[in-house]
């Protein structure tokens, strides 16, 4: 028995294999089925039953985090119940950095937790990573994208344009990404740039709760702009509020021409939906307007707080009675105290969990 163990030490069976090295060539004609943690080998029409001791990669997995989302990253491993792996990344005179894992992670999952908001060091950490974890033999490699960065660059919408989100997802996966987990893209399209899944994660299952912990009972929900219509719509039914519209034009990027609102807002608690700010010069001159046609009140919920240049300022001077994001991207609510920060940490948790136990993801989305 013990030399017939030996011989198939190594076999593997699915996604299991014995953990020791296999010797000899008797597995290669042979027959099994596994039954709990029994293999029944049949060669020459003489059964082995025996008991084996088997691995596999599904029960093992590590996480990892850029510089910028390491706050991030152990809020999920808080979630999870599991340590956040040693990594090092070195920093030279001249601005490069090398990426190194402290630990063994051969043979493992490796979910690497990093959102690619500017500067394009957060990107490069983390196509840095990605690498150093196919040369450690990781056996796959999740990338976490709470806040995917370059998303507007989603299409060409002039001539002579590059389109950025294409670019990045070629980076991530010739680097040697195997799945994707990110939040909210700025256009769902994204997802078919890249030829490996991608578990796209909507914040609703964040935001919903909190909009109905408000309690307002002359609730609208609306859009920013046209093309923020389709999320907004989804949360409009879900609630079974009417929803309003503001249909904007630019000068240029980040520089608002005119804007009016589609519908009424008089007497109305309005919350503006979004997926990102950045500025802020769009949702506080959607703000001022609405407050100027009426509302009650004006409060924003958006997933992605960028929020670059006088954004805070601006938000402070605005009609705006509050605005809350997810904590995708890092942010001191000392700089704006109408900020509120709901965590994301306690969804993406859940879904490493869904995606180790080979569950369904979309089981978890309230609205999509």
């Amino acid at each position: 028995m013990n030399t017939l163990i030996n011989q198939l030490s190594g076999v593997k069976i699915g996604p299991f294999s014995f953990q020791t090295i296999a010797k000899g060539n008797f597995y290669q004609n042979r027959a099994y089925k596994i039954e709990d943690n029994v293999v029944l080998l049949q060669r020459n029409s003489t059964q082995h039953l025996f008991s084996a001791s088997m691995t596999s990669p599904a029960s093992k997995f590590k996480l990892f985090a850029g510089t910028n989302s390491r706050y991030l990253a152990e809020r999920i491993c808080k979630s999870l119940g599991s340590p956040l792996g040693n990594m090092n990344i070195e920093h030279f005179a001249d601005g490069e950095f090398a990426v190194s894992y402290e630990e063994s992670i051969r043979g493992q999952y490796i979910y690497l937790i990093q959102s690619t908001f500017p500067n394009s060091d957060n990107l490069m950490e983390l196509l840095l990573m990605i690498d150093a974890a196919k040369r450690a033999s990781a056996y796959k490699i999740i990338a976490v994208i709470p806040y995917f960065g370059w998303a507007r660059q989603d299409r060409k919408d002039k001539a002579r344009v590059s389109i950025g989100a294409k670019l990045i997802a070629d980076l991530l996966s010739v680097a040697g990404v195997d799945r994707v987990i990110t939040m909210d893209l700025h256009a769902d399209q994204i997802q078919g740039f890249f030829d490996v899944p991608v578990d796209h994660l909507y914040a609703s299952r964040i935001f919903i709760p909190y909009i109905q912990s408000l309690k307002l009972e002359n609730l609208v929900i609306a859009s920013p702009d046209v093309g923020g219509s389709k999320r907004a719509g989804t949360y409009s039914r879900h609630l079974d509020v009417p929803m309003v519209l503001c249909h904007k034009t630019r000068e240029k990027a980040n520089v608002i021409g005119e804007m009016v609102i589609i519908g009424d807002v008089k007497g109305k608690d309005v919350i503006i939906v979004d997926d990102m700010v950045d500025t802020a010069g769009t949702l506080c001159k959607a703000a001022d307007l609405m407050m100027a046609n009426g509302a009650n009140s004006v409060r924003a919920i958006v997933t992605h707080g960028v929020m670059s240049g006088n954004a805070s300022s601006r938000i402070m001077e605005s009609s705006l009675t509050e605005i809350a994001f997810t904590d995708s991207i890092p942010f001191d609510c000392v700089k704006c105290t109408k900020a509120k920060i709901l965590s994301c940490a306690d969804m993406f948790g859940d879904t490493i969990e869904r995606v180790q136990s080979h569950r369904s993801i979309s089981e978890q989305y309230l609205i999509k």
